[in-house]
């Protein structure tokens, strides 16, 4: 079995793993064999800011502290790691509940955002009340990032063996962080895409790094709420394995975040921002 125990620690104090092992009939060519399999969880995970519940999203859980931080990073709810007075993580029958203490002022404003609703797996805007709630317009990313496109290279064959639940099970998505020159750094996983980048967030802002100052990937699609989490944490470039939205690549536009997509060992395609990407040495001038 691979070693999940980083990861899995706190979910299994919790009393709810991130994965479990289950009996199937596998079948290849024409023939059935009853094998164990790692099936992947999914959890009910409830937010709930200053004693009032604000959002259900279903998750992965483990990293929970991690994920409280960078959803109320990217969703404006704060606006400084500092601003999370306190975080506590409760399991209870039906799923998961983490309780958030944040300053007075800040949580007025949650109140006005109406967002007591489910987040399904596959949703990152689900719960949103308001067009403007939804579509929100992060400030311009300033990170003054080059990233060589070995680099990029390199970083895509590394991310799979960093994906230990992934290799389990199949069924989650991952966030990695790199650092130029030093290749990925952090990494998080979860059933939802927007789930991961956010634990992600959450991880590099408990840790006092800097975001800004390395590069994402992510083994998903990158649509909108990918974009605008990687901009509202100040990250300058953004990779996905898979496609972006039209309305990813817009708001990418605006903000100035390079975004790159089919982002694979061999190949990519560069949406917007293309400047950070270095191809050439001469590039670097």
């Amino acid at each position: 079995m691979l070693d999940l125990a980083d990861s899995e620690s706190t979910a299994w104090e919790l009393g709810w793993p991130s994965y479990r092992q289950s009996p199937v009939e596998r079948w290849k060519d024409g023939h059935p064999t009853i094998q164990q399999d790692y099936i992947a969880e999914e959890v009910p995970v409830s937010l709930v800011y200053n004693g009032v519940p604000h959002v259900v999203m279903l998750a992965t859980p483990t990293d929970l502290e991690d994920f409280a931080l960078g959803f109320s990073i990217t969703e404006g709810i704060v606006n400084h790691p500092a601003e999370i007075l306190s975080t506590r993580v409760y399991n209870r029958k039906d799923g998961i509940e983490v309780r958030v203490k944040i300053p007075e002022e800040r949580f007025v404003c949650l109140a006005d955002k109406g967002r007591n609703l489910t987040g399904r797996t596959g949703c990152g805007l689900c719960g949103s009340s308001t067009l403007q709630q939804a579509v929100r317009h992060p400030a311009p990313v300033t990170a003054e990032l080059k990233v060589k496109a070995t680099e990029l290279l390199s970083a895509l064959n590394d991310i799979k063996q960093h994906q230990k639940l992934n290799r389990l099970t199949g069924a989650v998505h991952a966030a990695a962080w790199v650092l130029p020159f030093q290749g990925i750094q952090t990494i998080r996983e979860d059933v939802g895409r927007h789930n991961a980048l956010d634990k992600l967030i959450g991880a590099l802002l408990r840790t006092a790094r800097n975001p800004a100052d390395g590069f994402v990937i992510v083994t998903s699609r990158a649509s909108f709420e990918m974009v605008q989490k990687t901009a509202v944490a100040g990250i300058g470039l953004l990779a996905a394995i898979s496609a972006p939205t039209g309305l990813a690549i817009r708001l990418a536009e605006e903000t100035g975040l390079t975004l790159i997509g089919f982002a694979r060992e061999d190949r990519h395609v560069v949406y917007s921002h293309s400047h950070r990407l270095i191809h050439r040495e001469t590039d670097l001038a």
